[in-house]
């Protein structure tokens, strides 16, 4: 049966030219729309499984706003625009296309688009069905175990994160008339570990009296559907709820997603899940929460059956039987900020399936770490893990490293090789530094995930093989396909589920424990008996910029423990090029050649701080510089260039 596609164009000349290329490629056009208005028609009339989406169209509302309803009803969509404003990419962005042509585009390329978005829909339903038989399996599990309805209570709760994601969550409940009343608060505090925020406790941390806390219940508005906020639309919504507003102040939260349940007994029971990102929540997250609803709904029922109360909710649980998490594979991956927690729900969510997985992260971030990660927990963990660096390999030599050669194939071949690809099967094979590939090798790899076969050099047939692909790379692959360095077919191949690792200065609050962790590692290897590092040297490990993240980290500890002679390491050796406490005596400091990076970042800063912090339009910096705003925009988050350095 022929695919589906509505176009959503404006320009009729524009809509008929795809119409005449969809059909001619065997797909079925089941209409033409200029405005949401319309398009909403043919979409409940016709039902299409793909739709091509212009952002400025007739009418009051744009394709981005179609966008957010696409998603609601689990639609794949591909924008189509000749619109290269900032503001306007990332809004469309933000709504999670499974494609994005910039016209004019060639056929070719869009009928690549295309292929790639039926993929990528298709594996992410398959995930997103997973995941609720998943959660719905568990909840039962849990409901059955002989344990305390509090500790099964906790194991709910716990069971949410991989689906809905969240650093604090309330359970507020309303009944009749009556205001609000907080039941619980879970703080999360590690990947599986949750402080519970009773009524006591919430009183202590917020620094107020049960008088105002009743005062602040009561003005709580009243939610009859699940809705989300994130950013600047999270703030706005503090103005209403003085609850909400000090909760956010006191946690760090930047976004919410709300979900009001009815209860039998006619309260409303409300999970109000809160994020330290600013861009946590997202339709799909909405559409997730109201599909899970009911089987949510009768776990609490079951668990609540006499009501709920102030203290029954906080005691008890100080040591709660969880289930199983496999957490002994994030050994390796340390700290419990809220990023790191983000990366390893990724990671929990993601192993299982078979999905292919793009890691993303500057160098030393631990890319390697989180791929063995995924392949430890998942059903392929008694198979192959073979790791290729791309990087390395000499570019005469990649494709018989990959994809293996007969004997005699070419000079040299002295007898048949096999290669990673064939070593990896029924496993996972590890490609780090994906960006680093010839593009010629490219087109090959993009057949393994198409074809799921390989081709040895010198080979008369291909070899089928039955391998999950995981990739890393420290490049800007958005970049590299636009100055045509990586194959945009390959790139959405590749993103299905795509994994950021955040730098080591982004998550400051985890050097403590990473400096813990190397400490006693390096101290054990050496055989030195050095415990911690002292008060100061910690507090300039903090206020250093990591260019070379966990990695720098770790290897200036194992110096720093080779160094010392004491119990406590008091003297640090850290590049004079970005050391604040270097002019106090504090620290050793070595001389080194700046890098590519840092020259860059310097040269940026000072260009920014001349414009007071403008980065496009006239007499903005990337006008200076000479470069696109969007790739100045690109270049200040990979340097980790912030507000606060610019003022």
């Amino acid at each position: 049966m022929k695919k589906k596609i509505l176009i959503v164009e404006d320009e009729s000349l524009i809509a008929f030219d795809l119409k005449l290329i969809l059909t001619r490629a065997d797909y079925h056009v089941c209409g033409i729309s200029d405005s949401v208005k319309d398009a909403l028609k043919v979409i409940e009339e016709q039902k299409p499984e793909m739709v091509l989406l212009d952002i400025f169209l007739k009418g009051p509302l744009n394709g981005i706003d179609l966008a957010k309803i696409l998603t609601e009803k689990n639609i794949a969509f591909v924008y189509l625009s000749a619109n290269f404003q900032t503001s306007i990419l990332e809004n469309a962005k933000a709504t999670q296309p499974y494609g994005f042509l910039v016209k004019p585009f060639r056929e070719k390329e869009l009928l690549i688009a295309l292929d790639v978005a039926f993929y990528r829909h298709h594996n992410s339903m398959e995930s997103k069905l997973r995941q609720e038989q998943v959660f719905g399996n568990t909840v039962k599990s849990i409901m059955a175990e002989p344990i305390d309805q509090n500790q099964k209570l906790l194991m709910i709760v716990n069971a949410i994160q991989p689906l809905i994601p969240f650093d604090y969550l309330v359970l507020t409940m309303r009944r009749g008339a009556a205001a609000a009343h907080v039941a619980a608060g879970f703080l999360r505090i590690g990947f599986d570990d949750y402080q519970i925020i009773g009524l006591e406790e919430l009183l202590t941390i917020f620094n107020i009296t049960a008088v105002e806390l009743k005062r602040m219940q009561d003005a709580i508005p009243v939610y009859t559907r699940t809705n989300y906020a994130n950013g600047d639309d999270f703030k706005k919504s503090l103005q209403d709820n003085p609850l909400r507003k000090l909760t956010a102040r006191v946690f760090q939260l930047q976004s919410f997603i709300a979900l009001p349940l009815l209860t039998l007994k006619g309260e409303i029971l409300t999970f109000t899940f809160f994020s330290r990102k600013h861009d946590c929540y997202l339709p799909d997250h909405l559409t997730l929460l109201n599909r899970i609803q009911q089987v949510l709904a009768v776990a609490i029922e079951d668990t609540w059956t006499s009501g709920i109360t102030d203290t029954s909710i906080a005691e008890g649980l100080s040591e709660p039987e969880m289930p199983p998490q496999g957490r002994s594979v994030f050994d390796g991956i340390i700290g419990n900020s809220h990023q790191m927690l983000s990366v390893q729900d990724m990671i929990s969510v993601v192993a299982p399936l078979d999905t292919s997985v793009l890691i993303l992260g500057e160098s030393g971030t631990g890319k390697e770490r989180v791929a063995k990660s995924i392949y430890e927990l998942s059903l392929r963990r008694n198979k192959p893990f073979v790791t290729v660096n791309c990087a390395s390999l000499p570019a005469n030599l990649i494709e018989s490293e990959l994809f293996g050669h007969e004997k005699g194939s070419f000079t040299g071949a002295f007898e048949r090789r096999i290669g990673k690809f064939e070593q990896a099967d029924k496993g996972t094979i590890f490609l780090d530094e994906i960006g680093e590939m010839p593009s010629e090798l490219q087109v090959k790899l993009l057949r393994v995930l198409q074809e799921h076969e390989i081709e040895r050099i010198g080979g008369r047939g291909a070899v089928k093989i039955n391998v999950r692909i995981i990739a890393a790379t420290n490049r800007n692959l958005e970049k590299e396909v636009e100055e045509g360095r990586f194959r945009l077919d390959l790139y959405y191949r590749l993103y299905v589920f795509p994994i950021m690792i955040p730098a080591l200065r982004e998550r400051v609050v985890d050097i403590p424990e990473l400096v813990e962790h190397f400490v006693k590692h390096y101290a054990r290897k050496t055989g030195k008996k050095v415990f911690d590092v002292s008060p100061g040297v910690l507090e300039l490990l903090k206020s250093y910029h990591w260019p070379g993240n966990v990695r720098e980290l770790e290897h200036l500890i194992e110096r720093s423990v080779l160094l010392t002679n004491g119990p406590i390491i008091t003297d640090v050796l850290l590049p004079r090029f970005h050391n604040p406490a270097n002019q106090s005596g504090q620290l050793y400091a070595i001389d080194r050649p700046k890098t590519m990076d840092e020259n860059a970042r310097e040269h940026i800063l000072s260009v920014l701080k001349k414009c007071n912090g403008k980065v496009s339009g006239a007499g903005g910096a990337a006008e200076i510089l000479q470069i696109e705003p969007t790739t100045l925009h690109s270049r200040i988050k990979k340097l980790g260039i912030k507000k606060e350095d610019i003022t």
